[in-house]
């Protein structure tokens, strides 16, 4: 559970001489996102490890832009410094971000925006050594994409030069970050919280299928819709639980689609609702499924393997990574809502052979996910961006 509290020494008594790694991020709690997570996790896991740790975000979430937040916090033991922003939420300007890194030993930058570039293009000023997290660029739809393909290999490439490494989040991340940071280009996928949710799926298999994520434009929850249409005129058992917060589209424009296809009654939307409820939900599935057109990497379909859900993913460069790690995982093209419904058909048809072997077998191939191993890999990366003396004293997680 969060705690939240006002900020103070979060490092607590000789934790002077830790090093301190900035986390720099467009949207962070209490904002719920695939991006939140990862930083959320990693900055624990951090803390576990010995260091200090500083989150710098905007000071408001891009669904609610006039309810501004507080300035700084501390959450679940990590400090949180809020700063103002203008501009675009795919873009926004925030220059007060230099006065929180000035004390950073590592700065580490989530996502390819302005501090990406802002803090690249002032290296020589603050001097900081930096690394990058890509989370899939700025490539999540094909809007735009002459101009953004013109600025990855202009600004982006130029900007990638003032960081230590950049940390490829995928297989797909990778072959396109390698194209202008060679071999400073490491991939290091998201990790995955496996605790959360584990083992909470229905223990009997049940027609109840759960997506999560934000209701953007490139997860297409009209494609979704479209596959479950077919479904209920099959069986009137279906029933899928959308569980998000508004971004590109409103829940009045999904209830709207919903709506239209005559879907009232088996699909039913859950706007920012919390842990608990989602676990809920999950505890009456046994399906997950995502129609989206590009993901990073599919850290949310992971999370549902860990709760012993069967995903049945469109098939998009991550998914079909994904894929080929874990047998388990069914592809569809969402695009065609038969063939899609076809695939859920299936994967609830093997579910219903044996529902205990196919959850074991999705929770057991969600474990290699798991954070511990992935933190490890990101201090490995600090190490060589600092230098073993700065770091030699930390502990292990085991100490």
């Amino acid at each position: 559970m969060t705690r939240i509290h006002p900020s103070n020494d979060i490092a607590g008594k000789g934790a002077v001489a830790a090093p301190l790694i900035v986390q720099v991020v467009r949207q962070y709690a209490p904002g719920r996102g695939g991006l939140e997570d990862v930083v959320a996790n990693l900055s624990r896991l951090l803390r576990d490890r010995g260091f200090r740790v500083r989150v710098v975000t905007l000071d408001s979430l891009f669904t609610a832009r006039d309810r501004r937040l507080p300035d700084a916090e501390t959450i679940d033991g990590v400090e949180v410094v809020r700063i103002p922003w203008k501009g675009s939420s795919r873009y926004p300007i925030a220059p007060s971000v230099f006065r929180h890194i000035a004390d950073a030993d590592l700065v580490h930058v989530h996502g390819i925006d302005f501090f990406f570039d802002a803090l690249a293009w002032t290296r020589l000023l603050h001097g900081k050594p930096m690394v990058a997290t890509t989370h899939g660029g700025f490539f999540h739809t094909p809007k735009y994409a002459a101009i953004k393909k013109l600025w990855f290999r202009t600004v982006t490439r130029l900007s990638s030069l003032a960081y230590r490494s950049l940390l490829c989040c995928s297989q797909s991340d990778m072959a396109l970050f390698s194209r202008i940071a060679s071999d400073r280009a490491v991939l290091v996928e998201n990790g995955v919280d496996t605790v959360k949710f584990a083992g909470l799926s229905s223990a009997t298999a049940t027609r109840r299928i759960v997506t999560i994520g934000r209701f953007s434009v490139n997860k297409r929850l009209d494609r979704l819709f479209d596959a479950m249409a077919v479904l209920t005129r099959r069986s009137e058992d279906w029933h899928l639980d959308v569980v998000g917060s508004p971004s590109d589209h409103s829940a009045a424009d999904l209830s709207a689609e919903i709506a239209r296809r005559g879907l009232s009654d088996h699909v039913t939307l859950h706007v920012g609702v919390d842990n608990e409820a989602v676990k809920r939900l999950i505890g009456g599935a046994s399906l997950f499924a995502s129609a989206s057109e590009y993901e990073g990497f599919g850290l949310v379909a992971v999370e549902a393997m860990s709760a012993g859900l069967v995903p049945v993913l469109h098939a998009n460069e991550a998914y079909q990574v994904l894929a080929r790690q874990h047998p388990g995982v069914f592809l569809a093209d969402f695009a065609q809502p038969e063939q899609s419904a076809r695939q859920i058909e299936k994967a609830f048809d093997l579910l219903s052979g044996d529902a205990a072997a196919k959850r074991s077998e999705m929770m057991a191939a969600s474990a290699v996910h798991a954070w511990d191993a992935v933190a490890d890999r990101y201090i490995d990366i600090y190490k060589q961006a600092l230098g073993p003396a700065a770091i030699g004293h930390l502990r292990s997680l085991a100490a």
